[in-house]
C-alpha cells in the first residue's frame, strides 16, 4: 500500500510570519514521521535552510535549522530543532583534519549554533548542511533500506531509481559522509536524493513540497519494484504459529522468567508482539540464520543490539512449566557473547561494557519479547525490529540481506557521542521499569496510590470493579504520565479466574511485576444482631478471600520471575483496634493484616516483601465513604456527618486529617528500595490512635 501524501494547503498556509520556513519545516516533519514505514520513532531528520535576524550583529545571516538529537519527527515542535549559523557550520571545512578525526567535528557544532538555540545538534548535521539545496530529509523507509542492505544494493539502486537517486557506501554517519554527499551531488546535479549503503535515504529540494513529494516517491517507488519482484517466500518455509490463545497462555508464563534472567540492575519493562509480520519470521526456517546478521540502519541497531536472542519453542515451553535452565543457559551463553564480541573490539578510548542481556528475544511459532529500560524504550525496540524484519523480508526477496560488519556496528554501539548523548539523558526516577498492580485504582486512595507510582516512574496497571471509573482514572492517568506506562484491567478480586486473567495481562504488558497494592475495599456496618451472613460474607469476600487471591497470583509470578518484590495491604486501623456496629468489616481487616504477616513469612526467602498500611478516617475522595457508611459511622460516634472529619481529628493524637496522598506516600515508602529491609511491618497513617498501636 503506497504511503499517501497527506500535504494539506490550507495548513501549509497558516505557516507565516518570520518563521514560516521553520514552521513548515515541522509540518513537514511531522508529517513523514506519523508514518513508521517512513521513519520509526526517533530515526531521520529534516533540515531547511533559510535567513534570521542575528540579535546581536543585527543582520540577516543564513541559518540551518535540523531536527536535533533525540527528538522524534512525528511529534516534536520548534524547540526540537537545533538552529546553526551557515557561515560557521561552512567554515568547519577549514579546521577538518580528516577521517582519522571527524569525531572531534561533533564537539564544533555547538559553536556554530545561533543564539538562542538550545537543542544539541545531531551528528547528521554536516550532512544536511554541505547539501546546497534549501530543504533536505533524511528517513529510514524498510523499502529503501532493503535495497541499502541488499548484498548488491548499489546496483539494485541503479535499476530502481535509474540516475534520479544516487547510491553511496557504508560510511558511518558524520563529517566526512557529509563530505561525501556534498561531492555526490555537485557531480549529479540531476539527482534528487541518495541511497546510503545499510542506512537510508536523503532527497533534497528548494520548495518544502517538492522535498516531501520527493520523499514519498523515492519510498514508494521503492515498495512497489520491491513488491513486484519478491518471492512468495523470502524467509524460508514457514510453520503453523501457535493458536492466539496457546501463544497468550505461554507469553504469560514464559516472559516473566526471561525477565527475571535480565536482572535488576537496572529493573526492566517487558514488550510482547505476535503480529503476522513477526510470527512470519519467528516460524521461518531462515529465521535464525538472518538473525544472526543483525540490524544494518545505525537507528534499528541502538535500539536493537548486536543481535537477538532465540528461545527454541521447546525451551520457551520448559520454562513456562517451571524448568528454566535451558532457558538460563541460553541467556548466560548470550551474555559470554556479548562480552566477547566487546571484547574483539574495543579499543583504549571505548567507553565501558553495557548490560550485556539481550534486548529482542525471538521465540518460533509464538513472537517477539523486548526489554527496555521502561515501557515506551522496549515498545520503540520491537517497532525497530519489526522495521529489520521488513528490511530482510524486501532485501531476501530480490537479493541477499546483508547486516553491518561486527567491527562497524560496535562503533556505533559503543561510540563516544552516543555515549555523550546516553549522559545527557536525566537520571531515572527511582521505580524506573518496575511493575505495580494497583487495585481498587478508581477510588480516592487507590487512585492517588497509582499516581504516587506513576510519578516515581513506575508502569502502573489499574484494576478496579468499576468499569466506567476505572477507564476515566486510566485516561487522567496516561494523559500526565504517558500511555505506554498505563494499562486499566476490570476486575472483581473475589473471581479466581479474573484474577488470573488479570495477571496473564499484565505479564504479557509488561513482563512481569514488582509491586503489588492490594487497596480494593467496602465497608458494611451494622450491629451484630442486624448483620445477616450476606453482609459478613461480603466483607470476607473482598477484603479476605479477594486479598488472598491476589497475593497468591502475585507470588506465583515474582517466583517465575525471582527478583523479589513488594507486596502492600491497604488494611485498616480497624484491623488492630474494633469499632462499634462493625464486626464483619474488623473481622475481615484484622484477616488482612494477619495474612500480610504470614506471607512476610513466606516470601523472605525469595525477597519478597510484604507489609501492611493502615490508614484511619480518610473521607476525602473516597467512595466509602460517599456510602450508608459515613451515615453509620456518624450514628455510631453520636456527631452528624458534617462533623465526622472534625470528629476523627480531634480524637487523633496530631489533630491532623489523613488524606489519600498521606497513604499513598506510605505506600511508595514500602514498595521503593528505601524500605528493602522492611518485611512483616504494619505502618499506621492515621494521625495517631493509641488503640491501634502495633505494640
Amino acid at each position: 500500500m503506497p504511503i499517501p501524501d497527506q500535504w494539506n494547503a490550507k495548513a501549509a498556509a497558516a505557516c507565516r510570519g518570520p518563521l514560516r520556513d521553520a514552521q513548515l519545516l515541522r509540518y513537514r516533519s511531522n508529517l513523514l514521521g506519523a508514518d513508521k514505514r517512513v521513519t520509526n520513532y526517533g530515526g531521520g531528520n529534516t533540515s531547511v535552510k533559510t535567513r534570521q535576524l542575528d540579535p546581536v550583529f543585527r543582520r540577516q545571516v543564513e541559518v540551518m535549522w535540523v531536527k536535533g538529537s533525540g527528538g522524534d519527527l512525528g511529534s516534536m515542535d520548534l524547540d526540537g530543532f537545533a538552529v546553526l549559523r551557515m557561515d560557521a557550520l561552512q567554515q568547519l571545512k577549514n579546521i577538518y583534519r580528516g577521517p582519522r578525526h571527524e569525531d572531534e567535528m561533533a564537539h564544533m557544532l555547538p559553536h556554530c549554533a545561533f543564539p538562542g538555540s538550545k537543542r544539541a545538534a545531531s551528528i547528521d548535521t554536516p550532512l544536511h548542511a554541505f547539501v546546497p539545496y534549501k530543504h533536505v530529509d533524511h528517513v529510514h523507509p524498510d523499502a529503501v533500506i532493503a535495497i541499502a542492505a541488499a548484498a548488491d544494493g548499489e546496483k539494485l539502486t541503479r535499476k530502481v531509481y535509474g540516475d534520479r537517486i544516487g547510491w553511496l557506501p557504508w560510511r558511518r554517519p558524520g563529517f566526512e559522509l557529509g563530505l561525501w554527499l556534498e561531492d555526490f551531488v555537485k557531480r549529479n546535479p540531476k539527482a534528487i536524493g541518495v541511497v546510503l549503503g545499510s542506512h537510508g535515504l536523503f532527497t533534497w529540494a528548494d520548495d518544502p513540497r517538492e522535498c516531501y513529494k520527493r520523499t514519498l516517491w523515492a519510498i514508494n517507488t521503492a515498495e512497489r519494484w520491491l513488491r513486484k519482484r519478491s518471492g512468495r517466500l523470502p524467509f524460508g518455509r514457514v510453520a503453523k504459529p501457535l493458536a492466539p490463545a496457546a501463544r497468550r497462555a505461554l507469553a504469560a508464563k514464559l516472559l516473566p522468567a526471561v525477565r527475571g534472567l535480565a536482572g535488576a540492575e537496572p529493573y526492566k519493562s517487558g514488550h510482547f508482539v505476535d503480529s503476522p509480520e513477526v510470527l512470519e519470521f519467528v516460524s521461518a526456517r531462515k529465521m535464525e540464520e538472518l538473525a544472526k546478521l543483525g540490524t544494518s540502519c545505525p537507528d534499528h541497531f541502538l535500539r536493537t543490539k548486536i543481535r537477538p536472542l532465540v528461545i527454541p519453542l521447546a525451551a520457551a515451553e520448559a520454562a513456562a512449566a517451571g524448568d528454566g535452565k535451558a532457558l538460563a543457559k541460553l541467556a548466560a551463553r548470550y551474555r559470554k557473547a556479548y562480552a566477547s564480541y566487546y571484547g574483539r573490539c574495543r579499543d583504549a578510548a571505548s567507553p565501558p561494557i553495557r548490560d550485556a542481556n539481550a534486548v529482542v528475544y525471538l521465540i518460533p511459532r509464538l513472537g517477539m519479547f523486548t526489554l527496555g529500560r521502561d515501557k515506551a524504550t522496549a515498545r520503540i525496540a520491537a517497532e525497530y525490529y519489526v522495521n529489520a524484519i521488513n528490511v530482510m523480508r524486501g532485501a531476501e526477496g530480490v537479493s541477499r540481506y546483508t547486516g553491518l560488519r561486527e567491527r562497524e556496528a560496535f562503533r556505533i554501539e559503543y561510540w563516544e557521542l552516543e555515549e555523550a548523548k546516553l549522559r545527557r539523558m536525566p537520571a531515572p526516577a527511582p521505580l524506573a521499569g518496575r511493575i505495580a498492580l494497583v487495585t481498587g485504582a478508581a477510588g480516592g486512595i487507590g487512585g492517588a496510590i497509582a499516581d504516587r507510582l506513576l510519578a516515581e516512574g513506575a508502569n502502573v496497571a489499574l484494576a478496579d470493579i468499576d468499569a466506567k471509573r476505572l477507564d476515566e482514572a486510566a485516561a487522567g492517568f496516561a494523559a500526565r504520565h504517558g500511555a505506554d506506562r498505563v494499562r486499566a484491567f476490570a476486575l472483581d478480586v473475589t473471581k479466581e479466574k479474573e484474577v488470573a486473567r488479570v495477571f496473564d495481562g499484565l505479564a504479557c504488558e509488561y513482563g512481569g511485576l514488582d509491586i503489588l497494592v492490594n487497596c480494593a475495599g467496602l465497608s458494611l456496618a451494622a450491629p451484630i444482631e442486624e448483620t445477616d451472613l450476606a453482609v459478613w460474607d461480603k466483607c470476607m469476600d473482598v477484603l479476605a478471600t479477594g486479598y488472598f487471591l491476589m497475593a497468591r497470583e502475585a507470588f506465583r509470578l515474582l517466583r517465575r520471575q525471582d527478583l523479589g518484590g513488594s507486596v502492600v495491604f491497604i488494611a485498616s486501623k480497624n484491623g488492630m483496634a474494633a469499632s462499634p456496629n462493625a464486626s464483619a468489616y474488623c473481622a475481615a481487616k484484622a484477616a488482612e493484616v494477619h495474612l500480610a504477616r504470614c506471607l512476610a513469612l513466606e516470601g523472605g526467602a525469595g525477597g519478597i516483601r510484604v507489609n501492611v498500611v493502615n490508614p484511619d478516617a480518610v473521607l476525602r475522595d473516597s467512595r466509602i465513604w460517599s456510602s450508608s457508611w459515613r451515615r453509620d459511622r456518624a450514628d455510631a460516634y453520636g456527631v452528624g456527618t458534617g462533623d465526622l472529619e472534625e470528629h476523627y481529628r480531634q480524637r487523633s493524637l496530631l489533630k491532623r486529617s489523613v488524606l489519600p496522598a498521606d497513604v499513598a506516600e506510605a505506600v511508595y515508602f514500602l514498595a521503593s528500595d528505601a524500605a528493602a529491609k522492611s518485611t512483616g511491618n504494619v505502618l499506621n497513617v492515621d494521625a495517631g490512635h493509641p488503640v491501634a498501636f502495633p505494640r
